[in-house]
């Protein structure tokens, strides 16, 4: 029996019926000519940031992250009044793997600074195509050991250190908290990963089914994975680090807290990393978000299920910081 989507959230889908087709990502996205993607998805978040309030208790100062590869920046937000070393969030911004910058993820950053009274430390990896993996797994875990090392400068406390992100970002996390396992690296007390960006197969339902929303559908997924795995693509065989649903053990990892949206292609791959998750011993936490698609919480900030999403993440972040 073919099986089918049920109605978006009514907010959302009167929302996302009012966007205009020039802000959808599929009339953005042009996997052969990224530089003009890009300068497009700029225009965009220039446009949706307009309206980002201001948080005069937030400061933020870029560093450079030097290793054999590549220069890495990063960005450090931290309260303006701070009172010993604090909890932090590593925060890897999404763009599937292609596109996205320090810059887009401005608001969120002092957001969480702002409720959690954290310092968060954003990283600017290298994109596919011009850098496929492993170059944006390298770059996260450089800013990460960053983080780890220079607690005592940018006031960090280093036993409660998150990693987290969304889309892509949710999908890096979840590599860089791998590969911190795998290396004895820095130990991360938590990992938020949202809608994350975890299987390069596009194999399950969701995938199938979600086609024709404009924000992140299934020939644009597709795209960029070929993009962001390069040679690795062609081996079908791609390293765990590079597509996270690949591992076969997620012992030892840091708790988690993960959310999807059921009219997300990302919906199933994401139900079936949790599910290992849980088999593997990590305590995780996992919200399923009845109608919302891809990024909705971006597109559509002051919906009531995008306030109640972020209420809900914050809330996990601070029992993992109190915990």
């Amino acid at each position: 029996m073919e099986q089918s989507l049920p109605r978006l959230d009514p907010e959302l889908e009167t929302g996302l019926d009012a966007i205009p087709d020039e802000f959808l990502l599929r009339n953005i996205v042009d996997f052969d000519n990224m530089p003009a993607t890009r300068e497009r998805l700029d225009d965009l978040l220039r446009a949706m940031m307009e309206d980002a309030p201001d948080r005069p208790s937030v400061t933020s100062d870029d560093r450079l992250v030097s290793t054999p590869a590549a220069d890495v920046s990063v960005r450090v937000y931290r309260p303006v009044e701070t009172d010993g070393p604090l909890a932090c969030i590593y925060w890897i911004h999404g763009g599937g793997m292609v596109m996205g910058g320090l810059d887009q993820d401005d608001p969120t950053c002092e957001m969480l600074v702002d409720e959690l009274g954290c310092v968060v430390v954003s990283v600017d990896y290298r994109l596919a195509p011009e850098h496929p993996y492993p170059a944006p797994v390298d770059d996260c875990y450089a800013g990460l050991q960053w983080v780890a090392a220079s607690g005592t400068e940018i006031g960090v406390d280093t036993g409660r250190i998150a990693i987290g992100g969304q889309s892509a970002g949710g999908g890096l996390s979840a590599a860089t908290a791998l590969r911190a396992r795998d290396e004895d690296g820095p130990d991360l007390c938590h990992q938020m990963l949202i809608y994350p960006m975890l299987d390069d197969r596009n194999e399950t339902t969701s995938s199938q089914q979600v086609t024709d929303i404009g924000i992140w559908d299934r020939d644009m997924n597709l795209r960029a994975w070929d993009a962001y795995l390069g040679e690795h693509a062609e081996t079908g065989t791609p390293p765990v680090y590079a597509a996270p649903a690949r591992a076969t053990d997620l012992v030892g990892l840091p708790p988690a807290f993960v959310d999807i949206g059921t009219h997300d292609a990302f919906r199933d791959e994401t139900i079936s990393y949790v599910q290992l998750l849980m088999a593997s011993g990590v305590p995780t936490e996992f919200h399923v978000w009845p109608g919302a698609f891809h990024a909705y919480d971006t597109f559509l900030p002051d919906t009531v299920i995008s306030e109640q999403t972020w209420a809900t993440r914050l809330n996990a972040l601070e029992r993992a910081f109190t915990t």
